[in-house]
């Protein structure tokens, strides 16, 4: 499965860094963004998602709300199937948005659905 890590980091702490690992021991592609970073252990980082050209099932979210607003557009033009808000990154106004287009929103952590198989 093709998976969008918006909010991506290079530091092992953050729940986006261990959610990437997470995926790839999973088997899933992991596509990382971050504006200010270029690679994280030799995965290439997009530096938005725009830039992405693959088919995308899941985008899993750790960015404020003020910060995931402003790529609306550019998350409804990626139609992923499925988009995860992790604790601290849910956005109502966006949730509703992402719904009206037919996206599945969840509000849950990316690291416990893997861990519990209901990723």
């Amino acid at each position: 499965m093709n998976v969008v890590i918006l909010g991506a980091s290079l530091k092992q702490e953050r729940y986006s860094y261990k959610a990437m690992k997470a995926l790839e021991i999973e088997g899933h592609k992991v596509f990382p963004v971050n504006p200010s970073i270029n690679e994280i252990e030799n995965i290439k980082v997009f530096h938005s998602i725009s830039e992405i050209k693959e088919p995308i099932h899941t985008i899993t979210i750790y960015l404020s709300p003020e910060r995931s607003s402003k790529l609306t557009d550019e998350i409804l033009a990626l139609k992923p199937k499925r988009v995860i808000f992790n604790p601290g990154a849910e956005n109502e106004e966006l949730s509703k948005k992402l719904e009206k287009n037919g996206i599945q929103v969840l509000n849950a952590c990316t690291l416990i659905l893997l861990k519990t198989k209901a990723f």
